[in-house]
Order: structure tokens, then C-alpha cells, then sequence
């Protein structure tokens, strides 16, 4: 059985996880942003948990192409009261960001995971996690938000992403954190066309190897894509997504829709070969 190891929680996921998607920011590319209503906030929090969400993912800013970084004060302020909400309640709240600062606040004050998108390279990051129980999402990223989609280039996507994955696990595990407090996700979209995260998808199981995979395909502009469909009409796209995403090796999916991908899942579980 593999457990994943995050502050008082230990997480088993030989069942896999459900991940509740939370922006408190204005600008969120799936429209879903709850800035500074820390009320709604908390209501969203409790829906996802009734519907099934094993994870809380509290984000503070927008990681979406072509986004604007904010002050490190204003991600405090957005996070850190919302965390403090959360800390007591019977899931763990994990902390979307890539700063060294406001993972450290947020582990004061009751985060059990810190999601990176920079796969903690910023200086003091890696101490922010290892210094603490905290689990760790380290993801791939080919650039930076403001820039990653304007030309994502790649001589072998999956070799590249795997070789840059194993980079970073190592580094943490050199830190001091155990291989048990540790997730990879691909970074499906981030500084990647169509076809990179197709190669990426299917690639999935070279890619548990390293360590147990979440997958972040929820809403993205990959189903659009696939669909045609605009951002607000991709739940099914997504769900889909995230059942073939567990089918492939993926032991957590990070969502918006949370029921939705519960049915899907479920489905999945009973009807799989």
C-alpha cells in the first residue's frame, strides 16, 4: 500500500484521490476565482468535501497562461486567513504556490501540502517543505505563466519532462524529505501544445515510476482542444479525463468539478477490465 505522508494525515492511494481546486484570486482561467470572500471560500471548501474531495488545494495566484505574478503580502493575505479556516477540519489543505514565504506561513498555520509549480526551485524553497511534515507536489513547467504557451518546443517531451521530474525528486529527497511526503505532476499545459500533453498522458506509467502522479487536466485548453468546447462547458471532458488519467497510473486528480469525476471514478472502478 502506498500512503502518502502529509502533516497529520496519511493518505492511502492504492485509492485514488480527489483533489478540490480552490483560487482565491480574481482571475482564474476556468472563471472560478473567489477573491477576498473568504465566506464563499469556505462553502465551496465544504461542498467538494461532501461530494468527495479528499484534498483541499487553496491557490491565492493565477497560474494560468498569460497571468501576472502578485505581491507576496497579497498572496498572504488572500491565503493564509482561508488556511487558518480549513486547518481543523478532516482533509488535508494544500497550498497552490511557488512562494518560499507563503508556504512556510501556510504550514504555520495548518497546511499539510505545498503544490509548486516550480517544483520548489526558488531560493529557500526547498527548506520552506523539508523544515516542516508537509507533502510536496513538485510539477513540471517548461517557462513561466506569463510566457509558457507562446512557443513550448521539445526535442523528446517525455524524456525531457521524466529526466526534469526525477531532477527535482532527487533534490528534494537530498533535502531531507521522504520519498513517502512526495508527489510528480506532468504539467499538463504548462509550457506544452496538444500534442506534448497527449505524449505526456500516455506516458503516464514511465512516469509513476519516479514517484505517485497527479494529474491536473480539469477545464484545461487541452480538452478544448479535443472538444471544442469552451471552458465553462468541459465537464464531461474533464471527468473523462480524470477517470483515464487514474486508469493510466495517476494516484491523485486535481479538479473542478468534483462530483462529477467521484461518478466518474466510481464508474471506472466497477467497469474497468
Amino acid at each position: 500500500m502506498t500512503v502518502l505522508s502529509c502533516g497529520r494525515f496519511r493518505l492511502d492511494l492504492s485509492t485514488p484521490r480527489i483533489m478540490a481546486i480552490l483560487n482565491v484570486t480574481p482571475d482564474s482561467f476556468s472563471g472560478d476565482g473567489l477573491l477576498k470572500q473568504r465566506d464563499a471560500v469556505l462553502r465551496r471548501a465544504e461542498a467538494a468535501v461532501s461530494e468527495g474531495a479528499h484534498v483541499l488545494d487553496l491557490g491565492g495566484e493565477s497560474s494560468r497562461p498569460g497571468a501576472e505574478p502578485v505581491s507576496e503580502a497579497e498572496e498572504l493575505d488572500r491565503v493564509i486567513p482561508v488556511v487558518e479556516a480549513l486547518a481543523g477540519w478532516e482533509v488535508p489543505v494544500s497550498v497552490d504556490t511557488v512562494k518560499p514565504a507563503v508556504m512556510a506561513a501556510a504550514v504555520a498555520a495548518g497546511a499539510a501540502m505545498v503544490n509548486d509549480i516550480n517544483a520548489l526551485r526558488a531560493p529557500g524553497a526547498l527548506a520552506a517543505v523539508a523544515n516542516s511534515d508537509a507533502a510536496v507536489c513538485l510539477m513540471h513547467m517548461q517557462g513561466a505563466p506569463r510566457t509558457m504557451q507562446a512557443a513550448p518546443s521539445y526535442d523528446d517531451v517525455v524524456a525531457e519532462v521524466q529526466a526534469a521530474l526525477a531532477e527535482r525528486v532527487a533534490a528534494v529527497r537530498a533535502a531531507g524529505v521522504s520519498p513517502d511526503r512526495i508527489l510528480i505532476d506532468p504539467g499538463f499545459g504548462f509550457g506544452k501544445t496538444l500534442a506534448h500533453n497527449v505524449a505526456l498522458f500516455r506516458a503516464m506509467p514511465a512516469l509513476a515510476t519516479l514517484a505517485p502522479v497527479l494529474a491536473g487536466v480539469s477545464r484545461k485548453s487541452m480538452l478544448g482542444a479535443l472538444t471544442g468546447q469552451p471552458v465553462e462547458a468541459r465537464l464531461v471532458a474533464s471527468a473523462v479525463a480524470a477517470a483515464l488519467a487514474v486508469q493510466a497510473g495517476a494516484c491523485c486528480v486535481r479538479v473542478h468539478d468534483v462530483a462529477a469525476t467521484r461518478d466518474a471514478l466510481a464508474v471506472l472502478a466497477a467497469l474497468a477490465p
